[in-house]
């Protein structure tokens, strides 16, 4: 639970340049990330808002790729003067009322471009945390949901879709997967990341992580989407982990009442062997 410094209610130690959790027993998981105007929100198709909650989404769905639950997000706004600070704030604080939490604390700045800094700190579940490496040859490879929601509304809306496009809102309104990291870790994931640059993009990374390589035989694509926009358009949020049984791990799952996730592929022992459907999987998606 978060607790004001004087213990009077949950939420910001208002007025003090920290805020005091109350931290249950298990490890703190703590991550940080970045918004920054013109390169993570195109702030001429949507409100300035998106751009923070976009960020601390990014920044809770980093704690459900380890398997932790969020106790509260630090939120720093940068931004010229004409720009209405509560309201970026507010689309932060959106975000964390979708998780459970809170925004706790954070800072404000005058700069040249609107920047949102969003960094949560969660702790560690039941399961142990998660990392991307840990990948065994023989393991199943897995997802959360399917893939390319994200890209397509983005394209969508700056096609004239309105603001609220169900597939509009999956670029807006991302969620977390954090009770879904947090059944993967309790069942065995070994290795786990969001796809938060594109499908293949961080299949790569977890492969390079656990020096291991990976044999995909599908990708799920969201409704709407292309399969191109699915492999390497990015920022769905969804949860790739590999386990040693995909049955098991869809039936615990379902036992969690969450979708059950959907099998991509297989890990394989030779780390440049890196195929989709037998062929090279294509190097796309969000490069920083």
């Amino acid at each position: 639970m978060l607790r004001s410094r004087s213990g009077d209610r949950p939420g910001v130690a208002r007025g003090d340049d920290a805020a005091v959790l109350d931290r249950p027993e298990g490890r703190l998981v703590v991550c940080t990330d970045a918004g920054v105007e013109g390169v993570h929100l195109d702030t001429t198709a949507f409100p300035i808002d998106d751009l923070a909650y976009r960020t601390a989404i990014a920044a809770l769905s980093d704690l459900a790729a380890t398997g932790a639950r969020p106790l509260g997000v630090l939120v720093a706004v940068c931004a010229p003067g004409h720009v209405d600070v509560v309201d970026v704030v507010r689309g932060a604080a959106e975000a964390c009322a979708t998780a459970g939490c809170e925004v706790v604390g954070g800072d404000l700045s005058r700069s040249a471009t609107t920047t949102v800094v969003a960094s949560a700190v969660g702790v560690e579940g039941a399961g142990g945390a998660v990392a991307r490496r840990g990948a065994r040859p023989g393991d199943a490879v897995l997802v959360t949901g399917a893939l390319g929601g994200a890209a397509a509304g983005l394209r969508r809306r700056r096609a004239g879709a309105p603001l609220d496009d169900p597939l509009v809102l999956r670029h807006r309104r991302p969620s977390a997967r954090l009770d879904e990291g947090e059944a993967a870790a309790l069942c065995g994931a070994t290795a786990m990341l969001d796809v938060s640059d594109g499908l293949a993009r961080d299949v790569r990374r977890l492969a390079a992580a656990s020096e291991v390589g990976v044999a995909l035989s599908r990708v799920p694509v969201e409704d709407g989407a292309t399969p191109e926009e699915a492999l390497g358009g990015g920022e769905d949020y969804e949860l790739v982990f590999t386990h040693p049984d995909a049955a098991a791990a869809r039936a615990a799952f379902a036992r969690a009442g969450l979708r059950e996730p959907i099998s991509l592929g297989e890990v394989v022992a030779r780390a440049t062997d890196l195929t989709f459907r037998g062929e090279p999987l294509d190097d796309v998606g969000w490069r920083h």
